[in-house]
């Protein structure tokens, strides 16, 4: 399936915040320089905990703070509310091609949001040296798109190398 093959509905970033959240998020933008963007983030968060918009703001915030967890956090959030709008498993890891292939073109959107979501938690994983888990999700991503459009094939590759070398590693002092 070609995930770039269809043509977009709905997209997170058209779904409109409250005017109030909208120029939370405008004001973290302009205090991020100065380190000050997380209060109007979480204000934001706190009005509305399941908008995309504010989920990706605090998410690149914490992400470009080296804040990992919190990014992990932010983005494991998003895949459960994007979840929520598709017709499969809560389950990335029993998530099959048929399931993706059976969603109504409408909602392709919708799937290649999630599967970039999976995406982002699985370098986030990789960042946070929980590799396993890291490369299960490269490869739930790579068995679902075969064209690799999500590109998880590169992140694949990187994962499992730096699995071979930490098991050679632990080899030598073995």
């Amino acid at each position: 399936m070609d995930l770039l093959d269809f043509d977009p509905e709905e997209l997170y970033f058209e779904q409109e915040d409250t005017l109030e959240v909208q120029a939370l998020i405008n004001q973290a933008g302009s205090l991020y320089e100065d380190g000050d963007a997380e209060l109007p983030l979480l204000q934001a968060f706190m009005r509305t905990p399941d908008s995309l918009n504010v989920l990706v703001a605090l998410n690149r915030f914490y992400y470009y703070q080296h804040r990992l967890d919190e990014a992990l956090l932010v983005s494991e959030r998003a895949l459960n509310i994007i979840n929520a709008k598709l017709p499969f498993t809560n389950d990335w890891q029993i998530l099959a091609l048929e399931d993706i292939s059976s969603t109504p073109k409408e909602s392709l959107s919708w799937v290649r949001l999630y599967l970039f979501t999976l995406k982002s938690i699985g370098f986030l994983k990789m960042r946070l040296h929980d590799l396993e888990t890291s490369k299960a999700i490269f490869e739930k991503l790579v068995s679902l798109d075969s064209e690799n459009r999500i590109g998880a094939v590169g992140l694949l590759e990187i994962v499992t190398r730096k699995i071979d070398e930490n098991n050679h590693i632990f080899q030598l002092y073995k």
